[in-house]
């Protein structure tokens, strides 16, 4: 049963599948984001059809450009580092989250087309796309802002009030990339209470001119948990593709072309760049 309207973002003639979830601990978060803008060029020129790219990285903190900004930012950062974690600063808007083995990370890339995709656009298609993934469950999804959640935005992902999930988006080069972190399983508690920690920490109750959200670890949780399911990032990843493959006449699986790896490499060298002037 198709429960999309036609005029869905999630309905291509092709998808292109990057799978770079079990690449492991090693995988670097720079990559991630660097990737992602080397796709938005490839697709906003036609290079390459819509692409989905899921991705896993082990104990890391993603920032935003705003947490560069606190004023006691070397606390918080050593403090993550003494709970086994790595920072990195993400080259998009939004707020600090936590990504582990349990939180599956979905990209779609768009092209930009003649009218452009609306902001709005591109959150309902990955919130089509959620929502048609976990539609054996039964489970009212709402995407509204949780307010005591970490990166709160009006497109967060919940489950009778619990966050599990949050949308951003990247406009680059004529392609649009729409990124989520799900969390599959595990404590969404414990993930909220280390970043939690870590505003506090890095604020010492100083008055800052940005409002940093003040973490309430209830508001947020994992999947499992609120589906009372053993949900893996496996399973997760096996109805990504099943939803994909009923809106599309073709998946293709594949991996960065040679042309991709040339931009690739320049836009990671400007992300290590980005990282480097924060933490030295």
């Amino acid at each position: 049963m198709n429960l999309l309207q036609p005029s869905s973002l999630i309905n291509q003639p092709k998808w292109r599948v990057i799978d770079q979830s079990s690449l492991g601990p090693q995988f670097d978060a720079k990559h991630s984001f660097a990737i992602d803008d080397t796709l938005c060029a490839s697709v906003g020129k036609k290079e390459s059809p819509a692409t989905v790219r899921t991705w896993v990285h082990h104990q890391t903190i993603v920032l935003g450009i705003q947490d560069t900004k606190l004023p006691f930012l070397e606390d918080g950062l050593q403090f993550l580092h003494d709970q086994g974690y790595q920072a990195i600063v993400r080259n998009s808007g939004g707020l600090a989250v936590v990504l582990d083995k349990d939180v599956l990370n979905i990209s779609l890339i768009f092209p930009e087309s003649e009218k452009g995709i609306d902001i709005d656009r591109g959150y309902d298609a990955m919130l089509d796309l959620i929502k048609h993934m976990l539609k054996d469950y039964d489970a009212n999804i709402e995407a509204r802002e949780i307010v005591g959640s970490y990166c709160p935005g009006s497109y967060d992902l919940s489950i009778n009030g619990k966050k599990f999930a949050g949308i951003s988006q990247r406009r680059l080069r004529g392609g649009v990339a729409v990124q989520i972190y799900l969390c599959v399983t595990g404590s969404g508690e414990d993930r909220a209470d280390l970043i939690r920690q870590f505003y506090e920490l890095s604020l010492k109750k100083e008055q800052t001119k940005f409002v940093f959200p003040t973490i309430k670890p209830e508001t947020m949780s994992s999947l499992s948990d609120l589906l009372g399911v053993d949900l893996t990032v496996e399973k997760l990843l096996y109805q990504l593709l099943f939803t994909l493959k009923e809106h599309s006449q073709d998946l293709i699986s594949s991996s960065l072309t040679v042309e991709e790896q040339l931009l690739f490499q320049q836009n990671l060298v400007r992300m290590i760049d980005r990282n480097e002037k924060v933490f030295s």
